[in-house]
């Protein structure tokens, strides 16, 4: 089973741990890309896009609204939700004051 992964996190929250403590969480993602999981950042100035009528118009905030901004995605694979839970919670945004929104993927074209 495939999950999407949305990681969010502020910069304050990661600066509060210390070097050993981020030197550990982003050793779990380098665990995440070992297994062939997909692991990314992204920058923080979305660009949001629809095309209701057909003619696309664009912004330059997020969809949705968050006090902590997006700060990467990943796709991971695992056995059930429970495995999922305990691969992100490692994560650094899971552990630097951050959350992991993890969606069951139903279809994926790769």
């Amino acid at each position: 089973m495939k999950f999407l992964c949305l990681a969010y996190g502020a910069e304050e929250g990661w600066n509060e741990l210390s070097k050993n403590e981020q030197d550990a969480l982003l050793a779990q993602d380098d665990r995440l890309r070992a297994r062939g999981d997909i692991v990314a950042a992204v920058e923080q100035t979305p660009i949001t896009v629809t095309a209701w009528n057909g003619t696309p118009v664009s912004w330059e905030r997020a969809f949705a609204r968050s006090d902590v901004p997006l700060a990467g995605f990943g796709i991971l694979e695992a056995a059930s939700v429970d495995e999922a839970i305990q691969l992100v919670a490692k994560t650094p945004c899971a552990r630097a004051k951050g959350a992991i929104e993890l969606r069951p993927i139903s279809a994926i074209n790769i």
